[in-house]
């Protein structure tokens, strides 16, 4: 089992609040935050929506090392609606990467199932006997010799799915602690990879509503 990196968490702000109404509350998570307490501290951005909003509950969540739109439902009839809604891939996610090299395409698809590597968790790794499906669309925004930034569009919600597919294609995301290596890895201070966009179906008034969180690199 891999060590967890070290904790030290942002403070300022303490928490970014993009939208809040009776249903939801979207928030704007910053690199090096937990989404839920883990074994490495009680300190997340769960903790702290708790206790400014005691009805909310994550209806789903970001690695640690991502910033980005992540959504909390206010109350449980909302949390099952957005609970199906992720369930059955009827939101849309959009996230930005810089990832290292030229890309040379300009758009694809990686589809590589994925599981956890158990000697080395909390890391994951293709394998097409035992892992799950896991299907990423991808284009290139910008690129120069050295890096290109792609928008990402996930189509499933895999562990570190962005992280490995990126790696997959040969293009680690700069600052990747644990898939990059080399120039890739030290090419930045933090992942570069942000949850820039987010679709679904408001759980009450069933409109379409889309929550963005600016671009922090």
């Amino acid at each position: 089992m891999r060590p967890p990196p070290p904790y030290h968490p942002p403070t300022t702000p303490w928490l970014t609040v993009l939208y809040e109404d009776h249903a939801l509350i979207v928030l704007d998570k910053p690199a090096g935050l937990l989404s839920v307490p883990g074994n490495i501290s009680r300190d997340s951005l769960e903790t702290r929506v708790v206790d400014r909003f005691p009805d909310a509950y994550v209806a789903h969540r970001l690695d640690m090392a991502t910033s980005g739109v992540i959504v909390f439902a206010r109350g449980k009839q909302a949390l099952a609606d957005l609970g199906q809604q992720f369930e059955h891939r009827l939101t849309e996610k959009r996230y930005i990467a810089d990832v290292w090299g030229c890309v040379s395409e300009d758009e694809g698809t990686i589809d590589l199932p994925l599981r956890t590597d158990w000697p080395n968790r909390p890391l994951q790794m293709v394998c097409h006997e035992r892992g799950r499906p896991a299907l990423t669309h991808w284009r290139v925004i910008t690129r120069s010799p050295k890096q290109t930034r792609l928008e990402l569009r996930p189509v499933t919600g895999r562990s570190h799915q962005l992280r490995i597919h990126c790696r997959e294609l040969g293009h680690p995301i700069l600052g990747d602690e644990w898939y990059a290596e080399g120039e890739a890895r030290a090419a930045a201070n933090r992942l570069h990879l942000h949850a820039l966009h987010l679709s679904l179906t408001h759980p009450t008034n069933k409109g379409r509503v889309t929550y963005t969180a600016p671009l922090p690199f």
